[in-house]
């Protein structure tokens, strides 16, 4: 290959650099020299159907435009933007289309446009103006757009135009009150959302004006869907043609003319009287439906051979040929072509409303025999086809074709008895249904029969009777175990029925316990147990438990095997107690096996129990009766008893055991009382009964517990006085002890024997005195006891018994300067003593009276103050030297035993002289001057006696508290105590 070389000195080689360079300053200078074309003949075409403008223009080579619209008389800008417009190569201008929001009517709009290239653009065109309908020439009120078809979901923009002057009021879709916005002077528009569909007429939108000749105009609109059929075949009836249908599918919303869908099928019309089926005369194999509306189309297809596309027409001409228990059905074909058709077909027969279908198949199938009918019984029938080879569907039903089957002698009725344990029953038989009687009953026939006396006894009975009373006892002797037995036989047109037969003997064996039966949904479920050598049949029997004569009874019948049943019954009422039996071997000699008794539901008791209300003693007994069987209406479960406070029922038992029908309230007081019992099933309790009565304060209970209280007291008393008799010893040694007898110098004891109280000669006292002695010692002190009666009352006064001894006490007690008061009111003025003589050794012992009384009389009011001077100068004349000077005056009793004087005669030399000092006053104890005077002697002795019971020392006062208090029983007690002294 030859090798060109370019030196770079050469000329030819400069040239062609000059000649580029040169080039490319011209192409820099050219480019910037260029000036975009202004679009010129600007032209505007409007389609306001579709609110579409087209906008065409000359303007030279460049692609690329500014459009802007404005709206004229506000000048607002409606769009503005940069678009590519395409030249027409034939008539060299550039074509836009714009699709304006608002109707083109309502407004004139201004265009003008430019061209741009990159950033730069020419000059703008001319405006050029499309004229709207709101000119001032246009008068009167207009609404745009008009008629207008749009899909459901899109937003439509509607105008109101107003004459010039008048004034706009508002604008409404579907009456409902829209926002506006102004266009212009005299246009309006407001602007529809989201449009739902529109009724069979449409939807209006609705504008008005004040002050116009005509105030209201307005538009309809349609909003609704395209066209979208579904379930498009087509199939053969007669083997040779085609006929092709579709379902409309969903709801266009439009309808009238000019909206409504328009089908065709293969470009062939079907729209023809709104049929939804085109007919072809011949089958093509392949089908195209074509459904178009103002809104769009829709188009389906099919495809098939004719074979597997046949629907039969329906049969035609039924007719039947009738038995009592079947017939036979034919019809005929409206083509010849089925004969050679294998055809499966279908037969309905309906009777009291209930319909059954049998279906029957062959070639050419035309007849067809109906089996298992009941006679006398009236049928409707229709039949419909289809290919039984390659099935595509069921033909037409034929019309409906109605027989009535013939007459029969009637089944044998069920028949049952119902014994009533008196040798008295019910023989029963259940109505025949309209199947089981073949044709209208007649009447019935009973028969008695006694197999072994060869008795019968027949009755005619009317169809309406299903029972018949029974006597055993008139038809046997029931002692040898004759068997009778009852067969009913059914009565109609064709003749009597077979008999049915049930014994009358009984095995009358009551079942050890009686179970409760629980109702569910489905009924009562009884179970049982089979016997292993058991192959009978059951009867399960139940009746109202509140009946017991002639009862209305029901029953099933169990099939052998089977040991459990569920009963269920439309004459079940709530609140009744029913008794279901079991018999087996109904047949031949039916024994109960088993029982129960149940409700379908348990109510409260519908009646109260009987109440009635006793006292007995401080209790009070509540017994009632037993509520009526037919009144329960449930299990009774128990009783609760309530008594009333006020208004509220307050519970004092519940008593679960329901034969216990008694209520014992204890310990009552007097009063009033209201109780209420109520018996309570698992429904609730019933109303209850109230009964009152009023309780009496229970005097004889008091009584004997008082008598019971005293004899315990008593009991105890006598146990203690023996208990103290038996220990009489140990007592006196314990309580009261034994004196010692004093201690005399000489002999002084004396035997038994009256006394002679006659004044004593002086006696012979040898006192020691011990002056030096302190007052304050003790000094020997002999206090005669008192006695008292049981009223307290001291028995000094009263006479005493002469046989019973004076008890004497002795207390070692302190001789003081104060005065002593006397014990007895005598003794004031009858004894003195000197403070300062000392004790003497003097020893006094009891006095045993005998023939006299000895009797103190009380000092008379007064006589207190009356003895206590004379007292006190008795204790002062103590303080002079001198021995023992006894008493020689005595005091005079009056008449009526008391003192002749109360001051006591003192010895003159008793003042002066010293010692011991006596009582000043003495009673006097000489049953002769007692005797002289007419009464008996106060008292006995002297004080200057040795025999003398006179004090010669009076009481302190410390012991005259004591006075008065000393009782009968004391005094008894120490006689009883003093009388065991040996």
């Amino acid at each position: 290959m030859p090798f060109l070389s370019v030196s770079p000195n050469s000329k030819p080689n400069r040239r062609f650099w000059h000649i580029g360079v040169l080039l490319c300053i011209w192409a820099l200078n050219s480019h910037a020299e260029i000036v975009l074309t202004v679009p010129h003949k600007v032209s505007l075409s409007a389609d306001t159907s579709t609110q579409q403008l087209s906008i065409s223009w000359f303007g030279g080579e460049s692609n690329t435009f500014d459009i802007l619209v404005l709206r004229t008389e506000f000048n607002e800008t409606v769009f503005y933007d940069t678009v590519s417009a395409t030249m027409n190569q034939i008539s060299g201008r550039h074509e836009w289309k714009w699709t304006s929001v608002e109707p083109l009517e309502c407004t004139s709009l201004s265009i003008k446009i430019r061209s741009r290239d990159g950033k730069k653009t020419s000059e703008w065109s001319e405006i050029q103006i499309l004229q709207g309908k709101d000119i001032p020439g246009n008068g009167g009120l207009q609404m745009y757009p008009q008629d207008r078809i749009v899909l459901v979901g899109t937003n439509t923009t509607f105008c109101c135009i107003v004459e010039e002057g008048k004034v706009f009021v508002g604008m409404t879709y579907s009456s409902t009150a829209m926002e506006v916005k102004r266009l212009s002077r005299r246009s309006y528009a407001t602007t529809a959302v989201n449009q739902g569909p529109s009724r069979f007429w449409g939807t209006n939108v609705i504008c008005r004006a004040k002050s116009a000749a005509n105030p209201v105009n307005g538009a309809v609109i349609f909003v609704g869907y395209p066209p979208q059929p579904t379930n498009f075949t087509c199939e053969t009836h007669d083997l040779i043609s085609a006929v092709c249908s579709w379902n409309i599918g969903k709801d266009t919303h439009l309808y009238g003319k000019g909206r409504q869908t328009l089908y065709s099928v293969n470009k062939r019309n079907c729209s023809v009287d709104k049929a939804l089926d085109c007919i072809f005369p011949h089958w093509d194999g392949n089908w195209t439906l074509v459904a178009v509306n103002p809104l769009g189309q829709y188009s389906l297809t099919d495809s098939a051979e004719i074979s597997h596309r046949v629907s039969p027409v329906a049969p035609v001409n039924l007719n039947s040929a009738v038995q009592a228990f079947n017939a036979t059905l034919v019809w005929k074909w409206e083509y010849d072509g089925y004969s050679s058709l294998p055809l499966v077909c279908q037969v309905e027969l309906t009777t009291d409303g209930h319909k059954t279908k049998r279906v029957f198949s062959g070639v050419g199938l035309h007849s067809v025999v109906l089996l298992d009918l009941q006679s006398d019984e009236d049928y409707s029938v229709r039949v419909r086809c289809g290919a039984q080879q390659n099935f595509w569907k069921w033909g037409k039903w034929s019309d409906q074709f109605h027989f009535k089957t013939k007459t029969y002698v009637p089944d044998a009725p069920d028949v049952w008895v119902f014994m009533n344990g008196d040798n008295t029953g019910l023989i029963l038989w259940k109505p025949l249904t309209r199947q089981q009687s073949h044709g209208q009953i007649t009447g019935f026939e009973l028969t008695l029969w006694n197999l072994e006396e060869n008795v019968q006894h027949t009755e005619i009975l009317p169809a309406e009777t299903h029972s018949l009373p029974v006597n055993l006892a008139q038809m046997t002797s029931l002692s040898n175990g004759s068997k009778v037995i009852a067969s009913v036989m059914a009565k109609n047109v064709e003749g009597f029925s077979e008999p049915a037969s049930v014994p009358l003997h009984f095995i009358g064996v009551e079942p050890h316990s009686l179970s409760r039966v629980v109702y569910t949904d489905s009924g009562f479920p009884l179970f049982w147990q089979q016997s292993a050598n058991s192959t009978c049949s059951y009867v399960v029997e139940w009746h109202n438990v509140s009946c017991s004569q002639d009862c209305p009874v029901d029953w099933i019948r169990v099939a052998a095997g089977i040991t459990n049943v569920s009963i269920e019954s439309v004459n079940f009422q709530p609140g009744v107690r029913y008794n279901f039996s079991l018999y087996s071997c109904p047949s031949d000699s039916p024994q109960l096996l088993q029982r129960w008794q149940g409700y379908v539901q348990e109510l409260v008791p519908s009646s109260s129990v009987p109440l009635s209300v006793s006292q007995q003693d401080s209790d009070v007994i509540l017994t009632w009766g037993e509520i009526p069987l037919a009144d329960r209406r449930g299990f009774l479960l128990g009783y609760n008893v309530y008594i009333n406070n006020g208004s509220q029922l307050a519970l004092l038992a519940n008593l679960t055991d329901v034969g216990k029908r008694t209520y014992t309230m204890k310990g009552l007081s007097g009063g009033s009382y209201k109780f209420t019992v109520k018996a309570y099933t698992s429904a609730g309790e019933d109303t209850g009964t109230a009964a009152y009565i009023t309780v009496e304060s229970y005097t004889d209970g008091l009584i004997l517990e008082m008598l019971a209280s005293l004899g315990i007291v008593v009991i105890l008393l006598v146990i203690v006085i023996i208990v103290c008799y038996k220990k009489r010893k140990w007592v006196k040694r314990a309580f009261y002890p034994d004196i010692p007898e004093p201690k005399l110098p000489s002999d002084w004891s004396r035997t038994q024997g009256p006394l002679n109280v006659k004044p004593s000669p002086h006696s012979m006292v040898h006192i020691v005195e011990k002056p030096e002695r302190d007052s304050s010692k003790e000094a020997l002190v002999v206090i005669l006891e008192e006695e008292e009666d049981d009223q307290g009352q001291r028995i000094g006064d009263e006479p005493v018994d002469t046989d019973e001894p004076q008890s004497l006490r002795y207390y070692d007690q302190v001789v003081d300067e104060r005065p002593i008061r006397p014990r007895f009111p005598d003794s004031s003025v009858s004894s003195a003593f000197s403070l300062d003589s000392a004790s003497t050794d003097v020893t006094y012992t009891g006095i045993q009276t005998s023939g006299s009384s000895l009797v103190f009389q009380l000092d008379p009011p007064g006589s207190s103050e009356i003895h206590q001077p004379q007292m006190d100068r008795a204790v002062s004349s103590g303080h002079g030297a001198g021995g023992y000077r006894p008493q020689t005056h005595r005091m005079a009793l009056n008449d009526d035993m008391g003192f002749a004087s109360s001051e006591p005669l003192l010895e003159p030399e008793a003042a002066n002289g010293g010692g011991y000092k006596p009582q000043c006053s003495w009673h006097l104890d000489s049953p002769t001057e007692a005797s002289e005077r007419g009464s008996l002697a106060p008292s006995l002795g002297s004080p200057i006696s040795v025999a003398s019971t006179q004090f010669l020392l009076p009481d302190g006062e410390e012991h005259a508290q004591e006075k008065g208090q000393l009782s009968s029983a004391a005094t008894w007690f120490t006689n009883l105590l003093s009388s065991t002294k040996p």
